[in-house]
């Protein structure tokens, strides 16, 4: 694999896109503060005391230095020179990213963050990194989409995926430690699909991202876990659900069908499935509070404390265990979905369904709290 696949290098820049999120953060904490961008705690959050907020941009910073380092890289600059992807990304990533601060400064009602999630979407399609086309195991066949179709498939993929983590926010650590097992599943999943298609240039992209993204969750969880010195805000969990749409993205549009038998139907599908996979808890959090608020006869982003991790702190399990429990049903389902693509399926299904049990036994069992300090993060939606 080494022969084909820049490991090494693509290991290179998660470590620099980590210290740099990781040193970045904590002086955007004490601008945060000067500022004025801190969270001040309201009924419906879980911390008690003022936190400052747009950690998401020390994160930004660190995927920029990833990304700008390894394209010295001459391993990886192949990478840059023909595929459309990462200059997407970046420009993609900057508008979210400057939507999020003005949310996280400001405020910004649900309608003018939606308008400027679509836009930063639309912007990466129009530049390229788009779906090219899905697979329909119906037909056993690939459905093609033109400009407009891919781009519409984008934006929604990419609107949900970003609503999502902004969704699941409401924990310290806990959308940072969700970016990072999404990230390090994709990444592997990039990897593999580099060493199939025999380092084709396409692949570069979706693995290059994938470790420059873990990498900023990565180091921006010390600043984060609980209790939490900084939050990233929307400037952060709607920066981790862009690139992990982009990323999603540019690996799906990339499987040849001729590369799986044509009753390969897991196979053929495992494009979809880790997308899906991969943020199924947190779409499903977001569909549930959609219908919840709905049938209350309120807005869809009206606050509530009823999301999962409210569920289950109030069934008796403590912070960090609610977080590590949501980090293990995560990792369970995207590890599972790389797996069908890379190993044997059956040894795959057996593991995935080792992991759900125990995942299922130690979340019925309520854990004890043990005094943990209260400094902990907001609700964002």
């Amino acid at each position: 694999m080494s022969s084909i696949v820049p490991l090494r290098e693509l290991l290179l820049v998660l470590l620099i896109s980590a210290t740099v999120t990781f040193l970045a953060t904590g002086g955007i904490r004490v601008l945060a503060i000067a500022f004025g961008a801190v969270a001040v705690p309201r009924e419906r959050d879980v911390h008690v005391t003022p936190v400052p907020r747009m950690g998401g941009v020390g994160m930004y910073v660190g995927l920029v230095a990833a990304v700008l380092f390894a394209h010295q890289l001459p391993a990886l600059r192949r990478g840059f020179d023909y595929a459309p992807d990462i200059p997407a990304v970046l420009v993609a990533a900057t508008l979210i990213v400057l939507v999020g601060i003005v949310d996280d400064r400001w405020g910004l009602d649900a309608l003018t963050k939606f308008a400027g999630q679509v836009t930063a979407a639309g912007v990466m399609a129009v530049m390229g990194l788009s779906w090219y086309s899905i697979y329909n195991p119906f037909t056993n066949s690939t459905i093609s989409l033109d400009a407009l179709q891919g781009g519409l498939v984008t934006v929604a993929v990419t609107v949900t995926l970003v609503n999502a983590m902004n969704f699941v926010d409401g924990l310290d650590g806990l959308a940072a430690g969700l970016g990072l097992i999404c990230a390090a599943a994709v990444f592997v999943f990039a990897v593999g699909l580099m060493n199939e298609q025999g380092g084709s240039v396409d692949t570069y992209p979706p693995a290059l991202l994938a470790a420059a993204m873990a990498g900023a969750c990565l180091g921006f969880l010390p600043h984060n876990f609980q209790p939490a010195r900084i939050f990233m805000g929307d400037s952060g969990s709607m920066l981790i659900g862009l690139v992990l749409a982009a990323i999603s993205t540019s690996a799906s549009g990339r499987i040849p069908l001729q590369g799986f038998g044509p009753r390969d139907i897991v196979g053929l599908l495992s494009p979809l499935l880790l997308v899906g996979a991969v943020m199924f808890i947190p779409v499903l959090d977001l569909v549930l509070a959609i219908v919840r608020r709905v049938r209350a006869g309120v807005s869809f982003s009206t606050p509530d404390k009823m999301h999962l991790h409210h569920r289950l702190l109030q069934i008796g399990h403590s912070h960090r265990r609610v977080v590590l429990l949501i980090y293990l049903w995560v990792g369970v389902l995207a590890f599972g979905a790389v797996g069908s693509s890379l190993m044997d399926r059956r040894l795959v299904v057996l593991l995935m369904a080792g992991g759900l049990v125990f995942a299922l036994v130690v979340t019925a069992i309520p854990g004890m709290r043990r005094g943990e300090p209260a400094g902990d993060q907001q609700s964002h939606g």
